[in-house]
């Protein structure tokens, strides 16, 4: 039977589908986008989480699905699974906001059902330093010396498709963070090692940090959010979290990510 894979083309949805596929498993891809490109032996199904109405013929046939929070009601989302025979479904929360009157529907459905509760995206860094980064600037800082335990989406991927295909998920709620807790400073060192050059720092204050965000392209309460969390981190760091055990290995560390995605903070190869 099918797995269905909403945000097929986001940052964990694809390489959900990518793993999925490379697998052999009937999967496909939900996507808003009628012109987006899926990997060959994908099918790509045309939807919005945010209206059940659209997702009827994307839900047929599926065995097995994979939601993300969309910030709306997504209760008739889960209500068309249920009719339309789904066995299993996991969503992607989060571990700081996660949203529990999803979870709570999705506990409540009778479903085989896994929650996903990742903490800190390290591939927000890109949005975050690498317009600095790749100017060959200063990162401006405002809490340099705050720890944070930033994931690889790639583990995050690996514990969906594990949830999704595996036995020993059901009725668990899976926090998703990194190895290692590092600061803001020992996470830019590492990005500069991975493209081969030292990135300095300027330390700023918090509006300062704010208004760069902005100027960045990050929406006004999603700067917020974020700093919120550093602010939070402050006093009360995140611990990291061991993935062993639900995936069969340990989690990538953050030096591995930054070599990774190392051409996402080059000046010459990154548009």
């Amino acid at each position: 039977m099918t797995v269905l894979v909403a945000g097929a083309t986001g940052n964990v949805g694809g390489i959900v589908v990518r793993r999925l596929a490379s697998a052999g498993v009937p999967v496909r891809g939900l996507t808003r986008n009628p012109d987006a490109v899926l990997p060959a032996g994908v099918e790509k199904a045309v939807g919005d989480l945010s209206d059940a109405r659209t997702l009827a013929a994307a839900f047929d046939g599926v065995s097995a699905v994979q939601l993300f929070i969309n910030w709306g009601d997504q209760s008739e989302v889960v209500e068309l699974a249920v009719r339309a025979g789904v066995r299993r479904i996991v969503l992607l929360s989060s571990d700081g906001t996660p949203d529990e009157l999803l979870e709570g529907k999705i506990r409540e459905s009778g479903l085989e059902w896994t929650i996903m509760r990742p903490g800190e995206f390290a591939v927000n860094k890109i949005d975050i330093w690498g317009p600095a980064i790749r100017a060959g600037e200063p990162v401006r800082e405002a809490y340099p010396d705050i720890a944070g335990v930033p994931v690889h989406e790639e583990d995050i991927a690996d514990v969906a498709v594990a949830a999704l295909t595996g036995d020993g998920h059901h009725g668990r709620t899976h926090v998703i963070r990194g190895p290692e807790a590092l600061t803001h400073r020992e996470q830019i060192r590492l990005i500069g090692e991975a493209v081969g050059r030292e990135v300095k720092i300027e330390e700023v204050g918090h509006d300062e940090a704010r208004a760069d965000m902005i100027t960045n392209g990050f929406p006004e309460e999603v700067a917020d959010h974020i700093l919120d969390y550093f602010v939070e981190w402050v006093d009360t760091p995140p611990p990291p979290v061991s993935l062993e055990a639900i995936i069969g290995r340990p989690g990538r560390t953050f030096a591995q990510w930054a070599r990774d995605h190392a051409p996402a903070f080059s000046p010459v190869s990154y548009s």
